[in-house]
């Protein structure tokens, strides 16, 4: 990988802290529209993000016309830029006013996985409000484990990291993730992993996604399988009706102990919420790089 100049991340440390901290500060309204416009900005900036969104969308939910594919992926924009907002808005975001943002739906299904002891593992997306849901659960229950890829830009990922923990989640960078995930596990804590990224083949498996046979991480039902913890899908998904967030829990995933199996079961559900919420995905993602081999590729 080529390596990224010093001068590119003070400049895009420089933008990015500047923006959050004028979202954290301003009025609401203010603060939305620059959310808004950061949003809009990294659409016209990149567009290949949006030709990726569409080409994933031909493939993924070729009932729809193209019209409905612009629209779902304008509704991504508009998803990224709450997330956006949220997160800026994180050090203002404490006990007291944390229901103005998000309300628990089927948190019986955390409960009675915390009642088995093995710990719970969410199964969780780039859906929805992926970065409140794990920040909120915090506040309103207890702190969290939350796996995540460092960013590229380092100043950015420092950036990012301290706003993730301010409500007392710690964070564990995916490259050397496994200890430390049993470890939390078998003290019957939680942990967040986002299961919807492309894999490679040496990491994953294909599995059936939008009817499209995708590469899909196996790390996640070697964790279940090996520590014997309660896995709950869990998203953070926009009320347009409330103004808020639900962060829904659904029934757990029965694991099977069956790598593949699981792990297709797990991608089942998710594509079961995303096409209930397909504007809250983020499409803009090549979901489907890598191919089963002879197949020729998508991008």
């Amino acid at each position: 990988m080529k390596q990224r100049s010093a001068v590119r991340n003070i400049v895009e440390y420089a933008l990015a802290a500047g923006a959050l901290k004028t979202m954290e500060h301003a009025p609401r309204p203010l603060a939305e529209a620059v959310s808004r416009l950061c949003a809009a900005a990294l659409d016209r900036a990149v567009p290949r993000l949006r030709r990726v969104a569409m080409r994933n969308l031909a493939l993924a939910m070729p009932e729809k016309s193209e019209a409905e594919h612009r629209r779902i992926v304008d509704g991504v924009f508009r998803s990224i830029a709450r997330v956006i907002f949220a997160l800026a808005r994180f050090p203002k975001i404490n006990r007291a006013n944390i229901g103005q943002w998000i309300r628990y739906e089927g948190f019986e299904h955390f409960e009675c996985a915390l009642k088995r002891g093995r710990g719970v593992l969410f199964a969780t997306a780039h859906l929805g409000n992926w970065e409140l849901s794990a920040f909120a659960h915090a506040l309103m229950t207890a702190p969290m484990h939350v796996v995540v890829r460092p960013l590229d830009n380092p100043l950015i990922d420092r950036l990012i990291a301290a706003r993730r923990t301010l409500s007392g989640n710690r964070v564990i960078e995916k490259k050397n993730f496994a200890r430390s995930i049993l470890k939390a596990l078998a003290a019957n804590e939680a942990v967040g992993i986002l299961i919807d990224q492309n894999a490679s083949p040496a990491e994953g498996v294909f599995v059936d996604f939008f009817g499209v046979p995708a590469c899909a991480g196996t790390g996640f039902a070697r964790l279940a399988a090996r520590s014997g913890a309660t896995v709950i899908p869990g998203f953070a998904l926009w009320s347009e009706n409330e103004r808020r967030y639900v962060l829904r829990f659904y029934p757990p995933v029965e694991m099977t102990g069956c790598v593949e199996e699981d792990t297709r079961r797990l991608h089942a559900q998710l594509e079961a919420v995303i096409r209930e919420y397909p504007d809250q995905w983020l499409w803009i993602h090549r979901r489907w790089k890598t191919r089963p081999p002879g197949a020729a590729p998508v991008y």
